[in-house]
């Protein structure tokens, strides 16, 4: 009997490695492990205009985007314990939760309570994608002017008018937004056209009032893996990137006036990482501003 023939095993041949999420290098810097230089600078910052206390930051976008986190984590990163000046919603919904013109401040180190820094923040109504529903940008519009008074109630309808109680006539420097900073998600699905059209209506005004304008992009972790594994990967994700490229094209914000963050949400204590990338953005805000300041 002859020998059974074997047909040779095949090896299949070597499946080429999908591309890596990340860069090889990041392409912005942070002085990871060492905030204590931007801590300091934050905490040293004065205007040096007398009819000027307080630098006024404007924070506006998307509902949702973590306006209001921000502010409670700006004050968790310069208090150094978890805090919560400003309310905000744990719950996603397409309706803005912040309904009123509210001044936020940062209240300084135990020891004095009513010493406040020299900055502020306002959390606006978010913007929503119907005509008749969140913030109607003729009231920022006024915001950055100065005319809108402390606890005006948002009419996403009407927009405030000079009869209304709570418009402010004569407005102070004190009054005016120093620099106005646009709030979006990493994680959400992409803004909608009229949300879009919305927003450059607003940064056109700014424009013409010489307001300075930057953007910060929330959420980053849960838009990506690697960053949520290690928050230092943030300039190194791809994904990001591209995120950040494709908001710089569609509102006009340049690159290097975008910063990526993630806001306190889940956490109980301090981290450094988290607040690396909120004094950086924070830092850029207090130049931005002052450079405004100083041309009124």
């Amino acid at each position: 009997m002859g020998g059974e023939s074997s047909t040779p095993v095949r090896t299949p041949p070597p499946q080429p490695r999908p591309p890596s999420p990340t860069l090889g290098e990041p392409w912005r810097d942070v002085n990871w492990g060492d905030k204590e230089v931007d801590l300091q600078y934050v905490k040293e910052y004065k205007p040096e205009r007398d009819d000027i206390r307080h630098l006024r930051i404007l924070l506006y976008g998307p509902v949702g985007a973590g306006k209001s986190s921000f502010i409670n984590s700006v004050s968790s990163v310069l208090r150094d314990r978890m805090s919560i000046p400003a309310a905000a919603s744990a719950t996603t919904s397409d309706k803005s939760f912040t309904r009123k013109y509210e001044t936020h401040t940062i209240r300084k180190e135990k020891g004095n309570p009513q010493t406040f820094y020299p900055f502020v923040f306002n959390d606006i109504m978010g913007q929503e994608e119907d005509s008749g529903s969140g913030v109607h940008p003729e009231d920022i519009k006024l915001a950055m002017k100065g005319h809108v008074r402390e606890k005006y109630k948002f009419n996403p309808v009407s927009p405030l008018s000079s009869e209304d109680p709570g418009y402010n006539p004569e407005p102070s420097a004190d009054d005016k937004v120093h620099v106005l900073v646009c709030v979006f998600s990493a994680n959400s699905a992409e803004t909608t056209e009229s949300v879009l059209q919305k927003m450059a209506d607003i940064r056109q005004e700014a424009g013409d009032l010489g307001i300075s304008q930057m953007a910060m992009m929330t959420k980053i972790d849960e838009a990506c893996g690697e960053t949520e594994k290690n928050l230092r990967n943030v300039y190194k994700s791809k994904h990001l990137k591209k995120k950040m490229k494709d908001f710089s094209a569609a509102v006009g914000i340049p690159m290097n006036c975008i910063f990526p963050i993630k806001n306190y949400s889940e956490e109980i204590d301090i981290s450094d990482d988290v607040d690396s990338l909120i004094l950086s953005a924070l830092r850029c805000m207090i130049d931005f501003g002052d450079d405004f300041i100083n041309k009124l």
